[in-house]
This record gives C-alpha cells, sequence and structure tokens, in this order.
C-alpha cells in the first residue's frame, strides 16, 4: 500500500470519526462568484441555510442566514483530497449566532425604536 492510498484511508476515517461526534450535520453546494469567494445553500438538522463564503488555502469564513431568520457566522480549517473522480475533504471548524429575530433582547430593542 503506497503512502497516497493510506493518507485517502485515513482522511476517510478520521472524517467518519468527526461525523459521528458532530451536533450539525448537512450538505451543501456553493458556486464561486470569484476566486476565493462563494454564495451557497445548504440544507441540514438545522433546516435551509444561504450564505456567502470566502477562502483562502485551508482557512475560510462564511456568512450566511437561516430559515428562521437567524443571520451566522462561522469560520473553519479543513484539508481535501482526490479520490477517483471526487473530492474527500474534513474540516473543522466555529460558528455562532449573530442576530436572532426571535431573540426577546432584540425585541426589546425594536420595540423601543419605533
Amino acid at each position: 500500500m503506497n503512502i497516497l492510498a493510506m493518507s485517502r484511508g485515513c482522511a476517510v476515517v478520521v472524517a467518519a470519526t468527526l461525523l459521528v461526534g458532530c451536533s450539525s450535520v448537512g450538505l451543501g453546494i456553493s458556486i464561486p462568484v470569484v476566486p476565493g469567494v462563494g454564495i451557497g445553500v445548504g440544507v441540514g438538522s438545522g433546516g435551509v441555510n444561504a450564505g456567502v463564503s470566502a477562502g483562502r488555502g485551508p482557512v475560510s469564513v462564511g456568512v450566511g442566514v437561516n430559515q428562521s431568520g437567524q443571520v451566522t457566522g462561522g469560520a473553519g480549517v479543513g484539508a481535501s483530497t482526490g479520490v477517483g473522480g471526487a473530492s474527500v475533504g474534513v474540516g473543522v471548524g466555529t460558528g455562532g449566532v449573530i442576530y436572532d429575530p426571535d431573540d426577546p433582547d432584540t425585541r426589546k430593542k425594536q420595540e423601543l425604536a419605533r
């Protein structure tokens, strides 16, 4: 077994292990607008999400909005390799809610602004 095959096998095992520990899993597609920037849509355990992402090398950041109107942001790092005709990758990241229209504090601020 050559080194390339071993590294691909390790990537698949690591990806499967990380997915088992995820609290949220989804599938999405992104269309490049300019090099390093893309727009995308995804569906996952949290519902439908649309957003914009930017990345350089293994690092990526993005901002999106979900079906509840929450604006979210995230950042991550990952790596991928070609397996046959497909690209298989694994990554880790973090994210959070930037704006939630259903947050009680947000509602109070909106009422006071009226």
